[in-house]
């Protein structure tokens, strides 16, 4: 972190290049002494420290200049950086001045020039007002920071998104003092926002996915044009496949539409993984994937949809949404599941505003000592209700069946019993959403009798079941009627080879109606829906890969 600003502000060279000289003569051991020869241009630089992060420490303004006095100066720097001690040097004629500015920009000192000796007249003064700021600094910022609203779907899917591709980040409200230092240091207003602040000052409005994916660091586009594999979808499988494939030589590119993890990298806490006796939250397990996987030398890339598959003679080729394409000897198809959307009158045009699907773990906080609700009776609403419990007054688990045991792990259901705070409502579902600014009240309805009821409610989580994200895959490999991917033995069913498939062998036990296309985890019709199965299909897939590779 850079040391503390002092800036000093003078239209006059001569008098700029003193000042800052006897400054930097005391205190450059411990604090950046940066001048400027205008009010605005000093403004400008306050801005860039703003969005920088940066602490200033003192501010030392000539009272005469041209295009804005000094006092006109500190009036708007106190908008940016209020804790800045604030100095007013002026001549023995202005002092009536000076004296009027102590009360309009709460100053704190001026100085008459000339100033020297420095060791009488400046340092003790500015010794003084540098202890002082001392003890009340402004915090310097080293993380992202996001400024916006608190019931706003767009600012929401922004954190989301961080938050899902494990970028820390301050959250900051347009209400909050230092929001609306930020948003005054950016040039922008509230009707702006998400506005995202890197570290380095660069900052975005309401940025698309690609935009902050840049913003932070992450990957987007390929460093070749061919691959010996290509993974779309980063959850469990699709990190076991890129793992597994880099680990054993394979030139691996890992393509995903969002963020790694997928739905278990929004789990709060797994805890029927294997090697994890207490547990590892879904955000933890993705963490140490990625790692592992960029270790081998896999690629990763974000914000990137794949929207097409075809063959280019031995090559696979994949098609990205804007048009580009990347081709590989191999593919494995990884890209799990997403949550059914909720119909029920009301919810779609509050999503984001206190309805969400999944647990949305950015939202915890905000959910002390209120009331939560959570739909779905499978691991992943457990496990939200459990997460939740820890900061709501209580967690209402609306279920359509009698009871849980059909559809969640006993560990849970015994974990849930023994949390007072979690109420199981069964035979319930959420028959309609209402709010203005962001959900107030939920209507429930009894599955046996069809009575409703109306409840106050701000905070609506959603799980009811998945569906595969496979459209773009329509007439190209053979799916069920669900959309899941058929694969291996399945294709052959009854004797009946999948249409189009040329090979004299059968297809492998992964392996597609497409050649050289594997599909593993939630995606493959009849695979088991856990964590642990799919990181075993997705290293299946790539011994799988291997033995295709050799019979070409």
């Amino acid at each position: 972190m850079a040391n503390p600003v002092i800036l000093t502000i003078d239209d006059d060279p001569a008098v700029s290049r003193a000042v800052a000289r006897d400054m930097r003569r005391r205190y450059g051991d411990r604090y950046r002494v940066v001048r400027a020869g205008s009010g605005p241009s000093a403004l400008e630089t306050l801005r860039e420290l703003k969005l920088r992060g940066e602490q200033v420490a003192v501010l030392v303004a000539d009272y005469r200049m041209p295009e804005m006095t000094g006092i006109e100066f500190l009036e708007e720097a106190m908008d940016l950086f209020p804790a800045a001690r604030r100095v007013l040097l002026t001549a023995y004629a202005d002092t009536e001045a000076a004296i009027d500015a102590i009360n309009l920009v709460d100053l704190d000192h001026y100085l008459l020039k000339p100033w020297h000796p420095p060791e009488e007249k400046l340092y003790p003064v500015v010794d003084t007002l540098l202890d002082a700021w001392a003890t009340t600094p402004e915090a310097a910022a080293t993380e992202l920071r996001v400024v916006g609203h608190r019931w706003s779907a767009p600012s929401y899917a922004v954190r989301d998104f961080l938050a899902r591709n494990l970028v820390p980040y301050r959250w900051l409200l347009t209400d909050d003092p230092e929001g609306g230092r930020l948003l005054k240091a950016a040039g922008a207003t509230a009707d702006d926002v998400p506005v995202v602040i890197a570290p380095d000052g660069t900052h975005l409005a309401r940025p698309t996915e690609a935009e902050l994916a840049g913003l932070v660091g992450l990957r987007v586009a390929p460093t070749e044009d061919f691959y010996d594999l290509v993974v779309v979808g980063g959850g469990p499988a699709g990190l076991g496949a890129a793992v597994y494939g880099a680990s054993e030589g394979l030139r691996t590119v890992l393509v995903e539409r969002r963020a790694t993890g997928g739905q278990a990298g929004q789990s709060s806490r797994i805890e029927n993984y294997l090697g994890f006796p207490e547990g590892v939250s879904g955000a933890q397990l993705t963490d140490r994937a990625r790692r592992q996987a960029l270790k081998f030398g896999a690629e990763l890339l974000t914000t990137r949809e794949v929207t097409g598959l075809s063959e280019a003679g031995s090559a696979r080729l994949l098609t990205f949404g804007d048009g580009s394409t990347i081709a590989a000897h191999s593919v494995v198809l990884a890209t799990g599941v997403s949550y059914r959307v909720l119909d029920a009158p009301g919810l779609a045009e509050l999503t984001g505003r206190g309805v969400f699907y999944g647990s949305a773990a950015t939202e915890a906080p905000s959910c002390v000592d209120q009331e939560v609700y959570i739909v779905g009776g499978a691991n992943s609403a457990g496990q939200a209700a459990v997460h939740f419990s820890r900061y709501a007054k209580r967690v209402h688990l609306l279920i359509r069946g009698a009871d849980l045991t059909a559809s969640m792990s006993r560990y849970l259901i015994d974990q849930l019993d023994r949390i007072d705070r979690v109420v199981v409502h069964p035979n319930t579902v959420v028959a309609a959403g209402a709010g203005t600014e962001h959900l107030e009240r939920l209507t429930l309805a009894d599955t046996r009798s069809g009575e409703t009821r109306e409840v106050d409610a701000s905070w609506l989580f959603i799980f009811i079941g998945a569906q595969p994200r496979t459209d773009w895959l329509d007439g190209v490999l053979v799916r069920d009627e669900r959309g899941f991917v058929v694969t291996g033995p399945d294709l052959v069913a009854g004797g009946r080879r999948p249409a189009g498939w040329s090979l004299a062998r059968e297809p492998y036990h992964l392996e597609t109606s497409m050649p050289g296309v594997f599909a593993a985890g939630d995606v493959r019709a009849e695979s088991v829906k856990r964590v642990a199965s799919a990181v075993g299909e997705g290293a299946m897939a790539v011994s799988l890969v291997h033995r295709y590779l050799e019979s070409q």
